[in-house]
């Protein structure tokens, strides 16, 4: 009975290098680096990526700080309730549809208002919405005699639920390509959920990003991509002098404006934390913008 070779016979280009106790350990070093120079590649020769070009985010003030979001990159805004973040990310959409680009928004929490959406001038026809709901909903009578040690695992999983939708639906929208902005709206996600999120997803986004047109923006309730994002934004609330904050937010230590400022207006700030853009500053640049609510009825 014939046996078939598992390896091939046919002898592999490779330089030759001499063993250690054969020559002293500075001549063994020495030929190896003549062996190896050939593919060996200087610092200076190495490709340097071009410098994503930015649009605009929709606010001076955050262009004025940032440059605008970076195309074929990720963007992560995070920060506690209150503090600016869907009001960023609703001027970024009408930037967006400004410049005749389609748009996605993956709603994880179902949380998007059309409202305040048609009242900052976003142009509907322009916006993929995708809703993100649970796979599976609990009976009447399933939530009536259910315990609340119960109705918290329920609750949980309905999140991890969306969390997982959202992230196929993502993959496919980069995937398929054709969109100026695709935006993921992880605000409303327990703290605890968000950054359980596996690292590779957001890797992944990065790759599949990476050579395309489209700004990944990503709102959060904390910092969850840690070195994939290009652009790091923190955002928090800054409460009028005259009027005392309600409660100071345990996640990040930024006061929460009170019910009347939310009604009328408020004054938010956005804080660079990470860019790859350009060379960051000695210390963390700031800009102070305003935003006004929708009142409903």
């Amino acid at each position: 009975m014939s046996s078939i070779p598992i390896f091939s016979s046919l002898t592999i280009n490779r330089p030759s290098s001499p063993s250690p106790s054969s020559c002293p350990r500075k001549i063994y070093a020495e030929t190896l680096l003549t062996s190896f120079s050939a593919n060996i590649v200087p610092a200076s020769q190495l490709e340097v990526r071009p410098t994503p070009e930015l649009v605009s985010s929709g606010i001076d003030q955050v262009d004025a700080i940032t440059g605008g979001f970076p195309r074929g990159c990720m963007t992560e805004v995070y920060g506690p309730k209150s503090s600016g973040r869907t009001s960023l990310l609703l001027a970024a959409l009408l930037a967006a549809t400004r410049r005749a680009e389609v748009c996605a928004l993956v709603d994880v929490n179902d949380a998007f208002d059309p409202a305040s959406t048609a009242a900052a001038g976003v142009e509907f026809k322009k916006l993929l919405w995708v809703r993100c709901q649970e796979k599976q909903k609990l009976s009447s009578r399933q939530r009536q005699y259910s315990s609340p040690k119960a109705s918290s695992w329920v609750e949980t999983k309905k999140n991890v639920d969306r969390i997982e939708q959202a992230l196929r639906v993502t993959d496919l929208l980069l995937q398929s390509g054709g969109f100026g902005l695709v935006a993921i709206d992880l605000a409303d996600v327990p703290f605890k959920l968000a950054r359980r999120i596996p690292l590779a997803s957001w890797f992944r986004f990065q790759r599949a990003v990476e050579h395309t047109p489209t700004v990944l923006l990503l709102i959060t309730p904390s910092p969850c991509t840690q070195s994939c994002a290009a652009l790091l934004l923190k955002m928090q609330s800054k409460t009028s002098e005259k009027k005392p904050a309600v409660f100071s937010s345990a996640l990040s230590g930024c006061e929460i404006p009170a019910h009347a400022e939310l009604l009328e207006s408020f004054d938010t700030r956005a804080e660079i934390l990470r860019s790859r853009i350009a060379r960051k500053p000695a210390r963390s640049v700031t800009a102070a913008f305003t935003t006004k609510a929708v009142r409903a009825g």
